[in-house]
C-alpha cells in the first residue's frame, strides 16, 4: 500500500461523497486533439457520455477465427487450471480468461490494429500499452452478471494506477442483444469518482473476479447518476466495438437467453500513467491482471490492410 497522497481515496471506513475527476476526459490538447480518426462530434460525445459505440466495426467473418481460437483454448487443460482462468461461481464454467494478448499471437496483433490504436492514442494523448486483456464469457441460460463498478476504482485501489488516463476497447465476439446480458453503462458517470466503503481483503482478486463485493458504489450514488444520465446498453452483431473511459460505471445482467455472449476487452493505459504501489491494498495483483514489467509502447500491426481508411463514425 502506498504512502503517497491519494487523489482518489476509496475502500474507506467512513462515507465520502462522490467528487469531480481531476483529469480531462480527452487528453490530447490543442491541435493534437484532432490528430486521429475521431472527429469533433465523436470526441465531444466521448467527453459527454464516457463511451463510443461502433456497430459492425469488423465484419463477422473477420471475428469468427478469434471465437474459434477461444474454443481451442477451452480444451487446453493446463490453461484451464491456471489462475488466469476465472470460473463462474454458480456453474463452474469459464467466466473470464485474462492475459489474452499474451496467450495468443492473433489476439496480440489485434491489440495493435491501427483503427483501434489510432482512436485510443487520440483519446489518451500519448503512446499506450496494454494494462490488462481478458475475455468475459456468459454461456446461454447460466452466465452470471457483473455488478456496477468503475474499473478505475479497482485499478487505482488494487493496482496503483495513479490517474484516469486509460480506455477499454470491448470487441463483441458474439452478437450482443437485450437478451444475453449486454454491457450497461451510465452516461456521464465518468465525470465523478465514487469512493467505496470497505477495506480491501488480502488477495481480493481471487474472489472479486468471481463476484465483486468490495469496490462497488453505493446504491444512492448509482441511483442519482442513473437519474441524471440514464442507462444505455449498446447492442449489435459480432464485430461491434465499444470504447469506454476507465471511470465509466458499468454492469451487466445474467444471460437468461439460450445464446452465448463473449466479449473481448483490451485495456489501454497511457505510458505516462504507469502503475505504482496499490493505493488501498496491501499487495500487488498478479502481472496478468495489471502489467508492470516491460512497459513498451504498442506499435501498429494491420491484419486487415484492405480496411485502411475505414470510417470510424459512431452511431448518432
Amino acid at each position: 500500500m502506498t504512502d503517497q497522497l491519494d487523489p482518489y481515496p476509496t475502500r474507506l471506513t467512513e462515507y465520502r461523497k462522490p467528487f469531480s475527476r481531476r483529469e480531462p476526459v480527452v487528453h490530447s490538447r490543442n491541435q493534437r486533439r484532432w490528430e486521429g480518426p475521431l472527429d469533433e462530434v465523436a470526441l465531444s460525445r466521448y467527453e459527454r457520455d464516457g463511451f463510443l459505440w461502433f456497430e459492425g466495426f469488423f465484419s463477422q467473418d473477420r471475428i469468427e477465427p478469434f471465437f474459434e481460437e477461444l474454443k481451442e483454448m477451452a480444451n487446453d487443460e493446463s490453461l484451464m487450471s491456471s489462475e488466469q482462468v476465472i470460473q463462474d461461481p454458480n456453474t463452474g464454467d469459464i467466466r473470464s480468461v485474462f492475459g489474452m494478448h499474451q496467450l495468443s499471437e492473433a489476439f496480440n496483433r489485434l491489440t495493435r490494429d491501427p483503427r483501434i490504436l489510432g482512436m485510443v492514442r487520440q483519446l489518451l494523448g500519448s503512446e499506450v500499452y496494454i494494462h490488462q486483456s481478458r475475455i468475459n464469457d456468459k454461456f446461454g441460460f447460466q452466465g452470471s452478471g457483473f455488478d456496477w463498478h468503475s474499473d478505475f476504482e479497482t485499478w487505482h485501489a488494487e493496482d496503483g494506477m495513479p490517474g484516469m488516463r486509460a480506455v477499454s476497447a470491448s470487441l463483441m465476439l458474439t452478437d450482443n442483444s437485450e437478451f444475453n446480458g449486454p454491457l450497461m453503462l451510465i452516461p456521464g458517470s465518468h465525470r465523478q469518482f465514487v469512493p467505496c466503503m470497505g477495506e480491501t481483503p488480502e488477495a481480493n482478486w481471487q474472489e472479486s473476479l468471481k463476484a465483486q463485493e468490495i469496490g462497488v458504489p453505493d446504491n444512492q450514488a448509482l441511483a442519482r447518476m442513473a437519474e441524471q444520465g440514464g442507462i444505455q446498453a449498446p447492442k449489435g452483431p459480432a464485430g461491434s466495438l465499444l470504447l469506454f473511459e476507465c471511470n465509466t460505471l458499468h454492469a451487466s445482467n445474467e444471460n437468461m437467453s439460450p445464446w452465448p455472449r463473449s466479449n473481448l476487452f483490451f485495456v489501454y493505459n497511457s505510458v505516462d500513467n504507469t502503475l505504482g504501489e496499490p493505493y488501498a491494498a496491501k499487495s500487488r495483483r498478479p502481472e496478468f491482471l495489471a502489467t508492470r514489467g516491460k512497459i513498451e509502447p504498442l506499435t501498429m500491426h494491420d491484419d486487415f490492410p484492405e480496411l485502411a481508411g475505414q470510417g470510424v463514425g459512431p452511431l448518432r
